[in-house]
């Protein structure tokens, strides 16, 4: 069974960090690309960023790049998202997902407020 097991949200003020953290269990972690999808109150899902299985390719939208990095280690079956300079319009539930936004974790809250 896939688990996906999100970590590290919180409250933080404008111009903030966070990493966000997620444990992947159940499936071949390594050998399956990896996103985090946000999904806001009153609007619909966000893709915010993509990583491929090695880790040597990553991608994101306008909206976050270059603030935003993800990066995975495959010996921990662990899929992270460093997050600087917040913004408010960055306050969401962040979700870790596989290929095709097959499975999702749980997710966690990011508040971005003074």
């Amino acid at each position: 069974e896939v688990q996906l097991v999100e970590f590290g949200g919180g409250l933080v003020p404008p111009g903030g960090s966070l990493r966000l953290s997620c444990a992947a269990s159940g499936f071949t972690f390594g050998s399956k690309d990896m996103n985090w999808v946000r999904q806001a109150p009153g609007k619909g899902p966000e893709w915010v960023s993509e990583i491929n299985n090695g880790g040597d390719s990553t991608y994101y939208p306008d909206s976050v790049k270059g603030r935003f990095t993800i990066s995975r280690d495959n010996t921990k079956n662990t899929l992270y998202l460093q997050m600087n300079n917040l913004e408010p319009e960055d306050t969401a539930v962040y979700y870790c997902v596989t290929p095709a936004f097959e499975n999702w974790g749980l997710g966690t809250q990011v508040t971005v407020s003074s």
